[in-house]
């Protein structure tokens, strides 16, 4: 393990380096990346750049390794995180400078967690916590229809079409669409809201401005009104989501179904809800009771 290395504060970028990272900026947004992905590789590689004393077209394994050593010592990384800065430095390095250093080190494979999922009485207590009007019709449009906060945040009116109980979901994960089911419950609920809503805006949840909400707005809200009910574990948008996709397996949807309405490319990803049915759990007979 190297040793801890505070970053040189008083360092500049090069010239190199600055085009570098323009030229990273430019191949994400031609790529058809997430706002998030383009965030996170760029934040990695402008840090590694800080970190690192090699020109660039010097560095070798030594240095990169010697970056992700860094930051799983001293910022404590997850292996998923440390998997998310060797995939941005790996990006860069291979694409971008035709050099495939990266392939040769070996990081640990990301933790299999199962996901964090609500009970429907959980879900109930979470909605009734949370304050009638804008905050309630957000929960319930997470839980209802699995969507991902920063979807949910940036979704609008002219994309709902409330006849067929059906949203089209406009530029999400991997910049793609796709179709979403609306609950007749949350229906009857959005129409009081927007006859109550005195903000004129083309996105379903908006700020005083008419701009939409942010994904830490709802963030926040929703581990607030999670504390409000009482629930112990840690609430957020997206362990909605997991609870959208448990519930409906648990009452025998198709999971092929539910992977397109998560808008989930590969299967596989969808199968982890699987393993997550506790109530198809609670069925199996303990071979003792047979006895």
């Amino acid at each position: 393990m190297q040793e801890k290395e505070e970053p040189d504060k008083t360092k500049k970028l090069t010239t190199e380096q600055k085009e570098a990272l323009r030229r990273l900026k430019e191949e994400l947004i031609v790529g058809g990346y997430s706002e998030r992905t383009n965030t996170m590789y760029f934040h990695y590689l402008k840090d590694f750049f800080y970190k690192t004393k090699t020109p660039l077209n010097e560095i070798n394994r030594d240095d990169l390794v010697k970056y992700l050593a860094l930051k799983r010592e001293k910022d404590n990384l997850s292996n998923t995180s440390l998997a998310l800065v060797h995939a941005a430095l790996k990006f860069f390095f291979e694409s971008m400078q035709k050099n495939k250093v990266l392939d040769e080190i070996k990081i640990p494979k990301k933790e299999k967690k199962l996901p964090t999922v609500l009970s429907q009485r959980e879900v109930k207590a979470l909605i009734k916590a949370a304050k009638a009007g804008r905050d309630r019709t957000i929960i319930e449009f997470l839980y209802s229809t699995g969507i991902r906060v920063s979807e949910c945040a940036n979704m609008k009116i002219a994309n709902l079409d409330l006849n067929e109980g059906m949203a089209r979901v406009k530029g999400g994960k991997g910049n793609k669409d796709r179709l979403i089911i609306l609950s007749k419950k949350w229906i009857h609920n959005l129409k009081k809201y927007l006859k109550r809503k005195k903000i004129q805006s083309e996105f379903v949840f908006s700020k005083k401005n008419g701009k939409p909400i942010t994904s830490d707005t709802i963030e926040r809200m929703v581990k607030k009104c999670a504390e409000k009910a009482g629930i112990q574990r840690k609430v957020t948008p997206h362990v909605l989501r997991h609870s959208f996709a448990t519930h409906l397996l648990e009452s025998g949807e198709n999971i092929r179904k539910i992977q397109e309405l998560l808008g989930h490319s590969n299967l596989a990803t969808t199968q982890i809800y699987t393993f997550v049915s506790t109530e198809e759990l609670k069925k199996v007979q303990s071979p003792l009771d047979r006895l």
